[in-house]
Order: C-alpha cells, then sequence, then structure tokens
C-alpha cells in the first residue's frame, strides 16, 4: 500500500520499532516487485524508533513521532510494530506508563494530521481487550490456518467505520508482486430474464444435441457425470471446439491431466492460437474464491462465452484441506457467480459406477447445474459398452433415450438405443423376451 499510494505530493513515514531496523525492512521490501528504491527520501522515509521504544516512555515515543509528522507533513503514517511500543513501555521502572491516555492521545492527534494511519501489530486473538481496536476506525485482522502440511493466509474486515464491508475470511496469498487477495466473487442478484425462443449452444456431437432438445440453453450449467474413461474430458474439448468453429471463445480449468500432456490435439491448438484460455494453477492449498477469480480474468480477457472445469474430482483435491469441509457450499457459489454473468459452464465429475442405485454426483451437487448428463459402462455378451442419458435439461424438453456410443479419433459418436435389452442401469442388462418367445 505505501509504495502504491505514496508521491513526493502525499508522502509516507514508516516508522519502525524493535527488531525491525530500516535497514532490515529495505532488504526484506527489494525482494518484491512494487519496491522503488527512487522512492526512498522522496515519497518515503523510514524512521527508527527502537531507542525511543527501548526507553519505555510513551510520552517520548509519542512526542518524537509527532516530531516527526510535523516535519515532513506526510500524508501516510505507518507504525511497525505498534505492539511492540506498548510491550517494552511495560515495565517496573515506568509504573506510571498509561496505555490508554497514550492511546487516546495518539488517535486525537492522528485526526489533526490529516493523515491516514496504519497500526501493524502482532496479535494473537481478536477478543482480547485492547484500547487501540476501540481508537481506530478499522480493524483488518490476519490470520493463518494450518491443517496438517497445509498453510491457509485468510484475511477478515472486523471492522471500517461510515462504510459497509464486505463479510466472512477473504483468502490472499503472499507473492513477488506483493499480496493478491481473493475476496468471493460479487454476484448480480437480479438474474436476466429467460428468453424465448431459447437460445441454444450446439455441443459438437449432433445427436447429443438433438438428445439435448437442440442443444445446450445459452447460459446454462452442465454437469457431465460418469466413471473413468467414460469420455468426459472429451466431450468438455469437443464443447470448446465447437464454440471456436462457431466464432466463440473459451475458459478451460483443468485439475487432472495437463492439455499439453494429452491427447487431444485439438484442445492444445485451440489453447496455442489464443481461443481457449487457460486456467492451470499448480499452486498449493487453492480456494474456490481464487479459482473463481483467475477464470473471471480469463472470461473478461477472451470475452469467452464457454467455460469448463474438469473435473470436480480433481478441483475437490487441488483444495486445501480447510476448504473441502464446505466443498458443496463454495461449489454453489461459483457456479451461481459464472452463470450470472451470462456464460455456459460444463463441468465434469468421475462418478463412481455402482449399480444398486442411480446418483449423478458423488457431492450431491447435481441440483446446482441447469443440466445433467451421465455416461454409465454396461456388459453385453461379453463387451464393455458404454451408454449416455440426457438426465435433465431445466425448463426445457429432452431425450429421456439411453444411447450407446463410442469414442474415436473424431470424438464421441452416439449410436442407436438397445430396446431388446432391459435394466441397462443395472450394469449387466438381460435380453427383453418378445411375446412369441414368452408363448
Amino acid at each position: 500500500m505505501m509504495f502504491a499510494l505514496a508521491t513526493p505530493e502525499r508522502p509516507a513515514l514508516f516508522f519502525t520499532v524493535l527488531g525491525e531496523p530500516p535497514l532490515k525492512m529495505l532488504r526484506y521490501q527489494q525482494q518484491f516487485d512494487f519496491f522503488d528504491s527512487e522512492a526512498i527520501n522522496q515519497s518515503i522515509r523510514y524512521i527508527n524508533l527502537a531507542d525511543d521504544t527501548l526507553a519505555g516512555d510513551l510520552d517520548q515515543v509519542l512526542r518524537r513521532i509527532v516530531s516527526e509528522v510535523e516535519t515532513h507533513a506526510p500524508a501516510l503514517v505507518f507504525v511497525d510494530s505498534f505492539r511492540s511500543v506498548v510491550l517494552a513501555s511495560q515495565t517496573e521502572d515506568n509504573p506510571n506508563n498509561n496505555l490508554p491516555q497514550f492511546v487516546q492521545q495518539l488517535g486525537m492527534l492522528m485526526t489533526t494530521w490529516q493523515a491516514t494511519t496504519f497500526l501493524i501489530g502482532e496479535y494473537f486473538t481478536e477478543t482480547d481487550t485492547n484500547p487501540i481496536f476501540t481508537v481506530a476506525d478499522g480493524l483488518i485482522w490476519l490470520r493463518q490456518s494450518v491443517q496438517r502440511n497445509s498453510m491457509v493466509r485468510k484475511m477478515e474486515i472486523m471492522k471500517m467505520r461510515g462504510q459497509p464491508t464486505l463479510p466472512g475470511l477473504h483468502t490472499f496469498r503472499i507473492a513477488t508482486s506483493g499480496i493478491k487477495v481473493f475476496a468471493p466473487a460479487a454476484i448480480n442478484p437480479v438474474e436476466a430474464p429467460l428468453e424465448f425462443p431459447i437460445k441454444r449452444l450446439k455441443m459438437g456431437v449432433p445427436q447429443l444435441d438433438e438428445m439435448l432438445g437442440g442443444g445446450l440453453p445459452r447460459g446454462y450449467s452442465l454437469l457431465v457425470a460418469g466413471p473413468s474413461g467414460s469420455g468426459k474430458s472429451i466431450l468438455a474439448a469437443t464443447f470448446l471446439a465447437e464454440g471456436a468453429r462457431n466464432g466463440e471463445t473459451g475458459v478451460i480449468a483443468v485439475f487432472e491431466q495437463r492439455p499439453n500432456h494429452s491427447q487431444n490435439t485439438t484442445l492444445a491448438a485451440l489453447i496455442q492460437s489464443g481461443q481457449v484460455g487457460l486456467v492451470d494453477s499448480r499452486a498449493p492449498d487453492l480456494s474456490i474464491d481464487e479459482i473463481v477469480q483467475l477464470l473471471l480474468s480469463e472470461i473478461s480477457r477472451l470475452k469467452a462465452t464457454r467455460v469448463v472445469i474438469d473435473s470436480l474430482s480433481g478441483f475437490e483435491l487441488a483444495l486445501a484441506p480447510t476448504f473441502r469441509e464446505d466443498f458443496r457450499e463454495s461449489l454453489s457459489r461459483m457456479v451461481t457467480a459464472l452463470t450470472s454473468i451470462g456464460v455456459s459452464v460444463l463441468l465434469t465429475s468421475e462418478l463412481e459406477d455402482r449399480y444398486t442405485d442411480l446418483r449423478f454426483s458423488p457431492y450431491g451437487t447435481a441440483f446446482l447445474t441447469d443440466a445433467i448428463i451421465v455416461q454409465r459402462y454396461i456388459e453385453v455378451q461379453s463387451r464393455l459398452l458404454r451408454i449416455m442419458a440426457v438426465v435433465k435439461v431445466r425448463a426445457s424438453t429432452h431425450s429421456d433415450e439411453l444411447r450407446l456410443y463410442r469414442i474415436d479419433d473424431n470424438g464421441l459418436q452416439i449410436g442407436e438405443m438397445l430396446p431388446d435389452q432391459e435394466g441397462l442401469l443395472g450394469g449387466r442388462p438381460t435380453r427383453r423376451l418378445s411375446s412369441k418367445d414368452r408363448e
């Protein structure tokens, strides 16, 4: 903040205390991209309060701060660490040090300075009674959540006088550019009314478009669920390729096999040509909000209309353990944030074949999406075959057929039904007896 906001006309003073002398601070801050050596002693000045703090006299510390502020007339004032000032003053030799009075006087002076003041300190619980929490107009709390080998940094705006704040914990990362905060995406509370006739997107598989009732309605979210090897990623790539053929751009977030390592040369070519943006974050301890921001950034850059997330199973594993407990709620926020800006979203999910029940998602999230396509394996005459069905398309008619399909060099090829077989969803269908057979 200091390097971004400070100018020669609106300078900043950075007071360092115990453990953080100016030389150490400069050496540390030089590692970041925002550091500007030309700003030092021009728009930014570092002042060491170590000697005044070690004396243990709060009045002396206050006089030094006031003197420097009156000399340089800063627009920004930073004290790092304010808690060190307080702790150093609490000695047996200075029983008359009055912390509440010091804080009150400092608060009054900060108001008269017409400067924005940042008091930085190491406080471990926000429930501690501390006069500085009362005097400050704003309170930003930084936390660390450690679970097994995972460490996630979070930020919370506890207080900000005179303006509303976004509630909750917001994850952030420390990068070479500084701090990157991943706040929840803003969601438009007013949804655009559904247009009739419904505009539909082609999936790239003509027979599947017919099964969907003419294609996927624009702005819908589609869940493609099936076991490993059933062709979910191939269908997702075909969906993006069909968009590119129609002049649309797309974005894909991958959490399993990287596109440049896969056999799908079409998808790799689309990414190489810039028609499809790639979100392939290998950063540890991801959060849903971080992924959503990466997706929204790519969507905005490319003006994309189609988005693929491949897959939810890999996505869950990429998340930090602390976010997996409320994965369903977070997933709902992500789908809503994406569809609220009008893009069409295809999500793939690996689904273990259980022939005793009919499930569409391992997370109980089938209700979150507007459309569902399910893929299954069946055994017919000692051969492993694939079948596909459209389970739902919200507010639209669709096929209720179970159709065979195969995968070849051209992608998914949907075939005929199996009218002479029954019990397909059980995995081992049996031949249906005709009336002649019954006789």
